[in-house]
């Protein structure tokens, strides 16, 4: 009789313990400010994605944030610009392509835009580059003209002859390209075969989606999340929310801040909180050749060596680039980003103001903004405005603040009209005097920074805080871009056990 009950004791034990961490292990399913279990469709249904796990976009590298002196890494200012006023700023963490977009990531552009709009010459010319960009007068660069954009052995060197806007009506696209892969493949949305035999290929947006406009036959796949709100039919199916934390964020190009900090790469040089030693360039030291044994004296970057020397003497050629070269050649830095110094300059977001570093915010510095709400087609059914891509609409903002519903209403009815707001802040404590520009000025509100130096450049523009300026609807042969990413949360925070 004692050991029975020894053993009804045990069992009691071991139930309670099992019930203990039972209970423990599935916490994350119950409000901790409530006590109300989330997706619960018996208590209204609240989905609440508590496994998600923070990762970077196809072809991005995260870069771990922090502090440092922008414009620090240049000592001489041998142009006399007087644009690079040193300042301490902090950028916080993001996602940087590992490489400049290449010919072989435009064609696939092109290629979609001739697939998904047949008839629409104007969305294909607009999104061809200017090969035209290599012709001078007196130089022979006339097959770069025919052969740089579309020849097989071209494919993997940086894309030139884009405009800063179709930069950025690429990062658009791949946005939209890269979520609706997503979706695709886990078949949230009908796969591609499908779609293309029912012709729903086209016009996928990311906002769009997120706003329930982008679904029905044809379109939805087998595996959309239940929809598990109380009113919902048995079995109903619902499309991905930004709260399942599937999609991806928007790629776009990165900020002035972002990309010299990527491009400096000090987490190389840091001990113990402590930068140890400051760089000119990407790499270490004061030279641009390599200084580690088995790979001493080879340059660490395509530029202009000196006048009429691109490349070197042949059979020991220097950089070994007379144009561009690959985007995977010479050594990444210390966050693994290759040519983030020469073979081309890059586009980044910002508007070009000389004094940019004196107005800046010290935390995520830019300058650039222009706020934008969007378009309802329907604003009481809250849908939203596509254009002829299927892309949504957006207008000037017109307050900066949320207002209250009493003050919506009242500038609906145009009983109480809204205060005049300036959505466009580009030229913020420092504005654009029209007058001035082309006679003693050539900035404006659409000059935009392009930094990193090219092929043809000297060293000088190597270094990282360098800045030089275009109008955003320019390009040159020595121009291309990365994009770039937002990182939501931190996985370099505490707890998330991140370590590169």
């Amino acid at each position: 009789m004692m050991k029975l009950r020894v053993f009804t004791s045990a069992i009691l034990i071991i139930t309670i313990i099992t019930s203990f961490s039972s209970c423990k292990s599935k916490s994350g399913d119950y409000s901790s400010k409530t006590g109300v279990r989330y997706n619960d469709p018996d208590n209204g249904g609240l989905q609440i994605n508590r496994k998600i796990k923070e990762t970077p976009g196809p072809g991005l590298i995260p870069i771990e944030g922090g502090t440092f002196v922008m414009g620090g890494s240049l000592s001489d200012d041998i142009a006399y610009n007087y644009d690079v006023v040193k300042r301490r700023v902090t950028v916080a963490s993001f996602y940087i392509d590992e490489t400049e977009v290449a010919n072989v990531d435009w064609l696939e552009y092109l290629h979609w835009i001739t697939t998904n709009f047949p008839d629409d010459q104007k969305m294909y010319y607009d999104a061809l580059p200017d090969t035209l960009v290599w012709r001078h007068p007196l130089s022979y660069n006339e097959p770069y003209v025919n052969f740089y954009l579309r020849h097989p052995s071209f494919q993997d060197y940086p894309v030139v002859g884009v405009t800063w806007e179709q930069a950025v009506a690429y990062c658009q696209w791949r946005t939209d390209r890269v979520n609706e892969n997503i979706l695709r493949q886990k078949g949230i949305l009908a796969d591609y075969k499908t779609a293309a035999q029912q012709q729903k290929a086209t016009g996928f947006n990311t906002e769009i989606y997120l706003n329930g406009q982008y679904q029905g036959e044809g379109i939805d796949g087998k595996n959309m999340p239940k929809d598990t709100r109380p009113n919902a039919q048995q079995g109903a199916r619902r499309p991905v929310r930004m709260e399942d934390g599937i999609l991806k964020q928007a790629y776009r190009l990165p900020t002035e801040a972002e990309w010299e900090y990527a491009a400096l790469g000090l987490i190389g040089n840091t001990i113990k909180g402590n930068v140890e030693t400051n760089k000119v360039y990407p790499w270490n030291g004061l030279g641009v050749r390599d200084y580690k044994r088995g790979t001493q004296g080879q340059m660490m970057a395509n530029f202009k060596i000196s006048r009429g020397n691109n490349m070197g003497v042949a059979g020991d050629l220097n950089d070994g680039g007379d144009i561009t070269v690959p985007v995977r050649s010479y050594q990444p830095n210390d966050y693994g980003l290759y040519n983030m110094a020469g073979n081309v300059n890059e586009w980044v977001s910002d508007v070009y103001r000389q004094l940019s570093y004196e107005d800046f915010e010290d935390f995520n510095p830019y300058r650039g903004h222009e706020f934008k709400d969007y378009k309802y087609e329907d604003e009481e059914k809250r849908i939203l405005a596509k254009d002829e891509y299927g892309r949504p609409i957006k207008v000037p903002a017109k307050a900066p603040r949320k207002q209250t519903w009493e003050e919506l209403q009242a500038a609906k009815a145009g009983e109480n009209p809204l205060k005049p707001y300036n959505n466009d802040v580009r030229g913020f404590k420092d504005e654009e005097n029209k007058e001035l520009y082309g006679k003693t000025t050539l900035v404006n509100n659409k000059s935009r920074v392009y930094k990193g130096g090219s092929w043809n450049d000297r060293a000088f523009w190597l270094n990282p805080a360098t800045r030089r300026h275009m109008q955003q609807d320019e390009s040159n042969a020595m121009t291309g871009f990365r994009c770039a990413m937002t990182m939501v949360g931190n996985i370099f925070g505490p707890g998330n056990g991140y370590r590169r």
